[in-house]
């Protein structure tokens, strides 16, 4: 391996646990220090949570709503450009068309918008005696898969519920992805039973990183995250994690340790196509 290919295959990714207030302008600085703080240790890409810029809750989705581009995104374009970084903008609420989505924009090096992923699968739950929560009585589903390219690798984006649907997973490893991020906001009950273990899962199942960001726990809040911020490597183990509080941590991915993993175990060419498929509909929407 060359010595410019091998300096390509690893990169550096800072994950932004992110300490969310009802101030948005305090959640727009906050984050904006941060990232520069990831850039200088040398991040190369930059994960925030989901809802980085306003609280989470139904309630709050309408009043901290803005459109795309909009002062949030505005934001996020400019400490890209400032900190030369790819910049996954966690979420925020998106309003169009009198609609309101849980939206997911990436920013280039240069500042350009790369990519908007809206939630596809929305947060309704109901675990009695513990937490219900309805996300689609506020909030509309997107209807496309998002993946962009970097000089590093192709990655794959969800927003915390999409995570539970190993579909998704499946088809961003089938158009190349290396690494699946999920800003996401998982809560004191389904956090310490599954957050951890559902990104697991997907690095295992399809042999890629898996980063998640949350937002940083907050006992006072209506909305009580779980934090713990990961990064999963595709050996399944965990490589990097935060606790509760506000963090940033970082992983050196390593692709040609991914590549290694894929060739000693070559799911991916055994996989019996003449027996079952994951397809995507119409093509899946953007990539």
């Amino acid at each position: 391996m060359s010595a410019v290919a091998k300096a390509m295959s690893k990169f550096r990714l800072a994950v932004v646990q992110l300490h969310v207030t009802s101030v948005k302008a305090d959640n727009l600085s906050r984050a904006r220090r941060l990232v520069k703080e990831a850039a200088g240790q040398g991040s190369q890409l930059v994960l925030l949570p989901e809802c980085f810029n306003s609280p989470y809750g139904t309630g709050f989705f309408s009043q901290y709503a803005e459109r795309i581009p909009g002062e949030s995104t505005q934001l996020l374009s400019d400490t890209a450009k400032e900190n030369k970084v790819y910049l996954v903008g966690g979420s925020i609420p998106e309003e169009d068309g009198g609609k309101l989505y849980n939206s997911c924009t990436v920013f280039g090096p240069d500042g350009d918008l790369i990519l908007k992923h809206r939630k596809i699968h929305l947060f309704d739950i109901d675990v009695p005696g513990k937490i219900r929560f309805q996300e689609s009585e506020t909030l509309s589903p997107g209807d496309s898969l998002s993946t962009f390219e970097t000089p590093f690798c192709k990655v794959g984006v969800g927003i915390c519920y999409d995570m539970r649907f190993a579909e998704l997973a499946q088809l961003y490893s089938r158009r190349g992805c290396q690494l699946l991020v999920y800003p996401g906001a998982f809560n004191m009950t389904t956090g310490p039973a599954h957050w951890e273990l559902l990104q697991r899962g997907r690095a295992v199942d399809n042999q890629v990183f898996v980063a998640t960001a949350s937002p940083a726990r907050d006992e006072t809040s209506s909305y009580v995250a779980w934090g713990h911020s990961t990064v999963v490597n595709p050996w399944g183990e965990v490589i990097s994690k935060a606790g509760p509080e506000e963090a940033v941590i970082y992983a050196d991915v390593d692709l040609q340790y991914l590549a290694d993993i894929r060739q000693q175990i070559p799911v991916t060419a055994q996989r019996r196509d003449d027996l079952y498929a994951v397809t995507s509909v119409g093509g899946g929407g953007a990539s």
